[in-house]
């Protein structure tokens, strides 16, 4: 299957892709509105809560704006490489489960998202000088080489 080709039928099969895909797929974290679907041996994961994929992409814009002095970028706007994205939405949501959920084993997005906005009001309103300081740690982990 040819990129081009294998895009489309994403788009098809998954229009409503999940905002923090990569932190799920890692199993960094979990959200109770997740699917996981498959495709040509690509995993990927599809969100069943079009409003909580609204407010999930709002958090995601806030963190990658609010982490850009600690990754060192200028601009977030632009597409990132993949283990600053993973910095990003990983030790984002670590960050926010150690503020809102400590308690917690691993990191719920909706759940989160939800408890950020009845706490706080706005997800705008997050003390994200504390939840950067996760995105700053957090660190992928080192693949595991075969000993020869």
């Amino acid at each position: 299957m040819d990129e081009q080709s294998f895009h489309a039928t994403r788009r098809q099969l998954n229009p409503l892709p999940c905002v923090f895909e990569k932190a799920l797929l890692c199993q960094a974290a979990a959200c109770e509105a997740a699917r996981k679907l498959s495709l040509a041996e690509r995993e990927m994961v599809a969100c069943r809560e079009p409003l909580g994929r609204a407010a999930c992409g709002e958090l995601l814009t806030l963190l990658r704006k609010n982490s850009a002095f600690a990754l060192k970028v200028k601009d977030t706007q632009r597409i990132l490489p993949h283990a600053m994205t993973m910095k990003i939405q990983c030790g984002g949501l670590m960050g926010l489960k150690d503020l809102l959920d400590a308690d917690a084993h691993a990191p719920d997005v909706l759940k989160l998202v939800r408890r950020a906005q009845a706490e706080f009001g706005s997800l705008e309103a997050l003390p994200f000088s504390r939840i950067v300081q996760s995105v700053a740690r957090w660190q992928i982990r080192k693949r595991h080489q075969p000993k020869a």
